[in-house]
């Protein structure tokens, strides 16, 4: 096949048949604040000149292997075992695409029912599908379901729920008649008062995040009971890794879970691809988007997997079809089930409890520090909130400097928190990282 390169008045002509008067003005709704990258390669270097170009523009990048991560809000740098890597990159795993003949495909079958079966264990929850997108995307997807299942129009939302999936869901709804109503925070939790007032009859499920953006862990089992008394879905979206120590979701009567898969197991990778978890009670198998793999046997009593729900459009008519979500983030959930494998329940609890651990601990060193102050007294899991007595900005700037990612500036969700200072610790940190990240930041204050 020849390809033809396009010639400037091809451009034009596709530009005018789209209705934009330059490629410039195609790139409008990128804010500027992102820059926009211009390599500036000059023409006719050799494989191994164009290679060590490469490495000196990667050179430039910031990572969690040339600095400390103490950055969270949403996605973490977690240890990853080295066997994860090791199977994820395997050819078997690598190379294989989604099942559309499922019974010619054992191995990514069985690899997506452990995946299942190790999400239901670990959420308390009696279904799990073979994961989505990602934990926002999940977190809407889930509140078509409370829609569908209780025929109701108002959504209850946790305003410590993460911005990001708040747009997510607000974009997912747009044309839908429904209401999206935010739960005040007091403190960086729910008030459980202030929630009992909101809670009525129309209200389909109310979606709450623990721990929440704030890093503060929400009143779960009060907020449970309060919506499954008017008759609402009871959304949950978790941090997995904090389950390791928390109650499951399943024990204070979750309806639906939900998450981001990232910590477990998947690097940080610029932002993606990622891990949508999705787990709900038997009754609603039904109504969950995405696939469902079973274990049966065949008629020689051999153990076989299959692809049990195939809930969308591609397979079923378009009008009964739960989402059109039409693929899983296989690779990605594998790599959780080998993660989750490879730590057992005991590795999995010592990983949790380290998060904790190490996070109160920064905390403890940080708040001694003149001028710094918790911003909320609600307890936490391994992200704390912080008031810095300078713009969280420009101390990131400084701390960067000294080679540490620092924390994330919550002034970017809500400019009423301008001195706020989201940090992050986890299992990767050691007490020494730790306390040289508190004397950067004494330094730099």
């Amino acid at each position: 096949m020849n390809f033809v390169p396009l010639t400037a008045d091809d451009r034009k002509v596709m530009l005018r048949k789209i209705g934009a008067a330059s490629f410039e003005a195609l790139l409008e709704g990128i804010p500027r604040a992102i820059p926009r990258a211009d390599l500036k390669i000059p023409p006719g270097l050799s494989e191994p000149e164009l290679l060590r170009l490469n490495a000196d523009l990667a050179a430039e990048n910031v990572n969690t292997r040339s600095h400390l991560c103490f950055l969270g809000a949403g996605a973490y740098d977690h240890f990853i075992p080295a066997v994860v890597r090791y199977i994820t990159s395997r050819g078997e795993f690598l190379t294989a695409y989604t099942p559309y003949q499922p019974e010619a495909s054992q191995g990514t079958l069985q690899a997506m029912y452990e995946f299942q079966s190790l999400l239901c264990d670990v959420t308390g929850m009696e279904a799990a599908n073979a994961s989505l997108y990602e934990g926002a995307s999940a977190l809407a997807e889930a509140c078509g379901v409370a829609l569908r299942e209780t025929g109701r129009g108002k959504l209850l939302v946790a305003g410590g729920l993460h911005p990001e999936y708040r747009q997510t869901l607000a974009t997912y709804l747009k044309q839908a008649p429904v209401k999206i109503e935010a739960l005040p925070v007091k403190d960086g939790i729910i008030d459980l008062a202030a929630a009992q007032k909101q809670v009525d009859s129309q209200t389909a499920a109310v979606v709450v995040q623990i721990p929440n953006a704030f890093g503060c862990l929400e009143p779960a089992e009060g907020l449970s009971e309060l919506a499954h008394q008017r008759g609402a879905l009871f959304i949950a979206s978790i941090n997995p890794i904090s389950l390791g120590i928390l109650k499951s979701p399943g024990s204070y009567g979750a309806d639906i879970v939900v998450g981001e898969g990232q910590p477990l197991g998947t690097d940080l990778q610029y932002g993606g691809p990622y891990l949508g978890l999705f787990a709900c009670r038997r009754g609603l198998i039904r109504k969950i988007p995405g696939r469902i793999v079973g274990m049966t046997r065949d008629a020689h009593g051999r153990r076989g997997f299959v692809l049990t729900l195939q809930t969308r459009e591609q397979h079923i008519r378009r009008a009964k079809a739960t989402s059109n979500i039409c693929t899983n983030e296989a690779m990605m959930a594998l790599a959780a089930a080998v993660y989750l494998v490879s730590l057992g329940k005991e590795g999995f609890r010592e990983v949790a409890a380290q998060n904790l651990l190490k996070a109160h601990y920064g905390f403890d060193r940080m708040v001694r520090i003149p001028g710094v102050r918790p911003l909320f007294k609600a307890p936490f899991f391994n992200e704390f909130a912080l008031e810095m007595p300078v713009d969280p900005e420009l101390l990131n700037q400084r701390l960067l400097k000294e080679g540490f990612l620092g924390g994330f500036p919550l002034k970017r969700w809500d400019p009423a928190l301008a001195k706020g200072w989201l940090v992050c610790i986890t299992e990767a940190r050691s007490k020494e990282e730790i306390d040289r990240f508190v004397a950067a930041v004494r330094s730099a204050l």
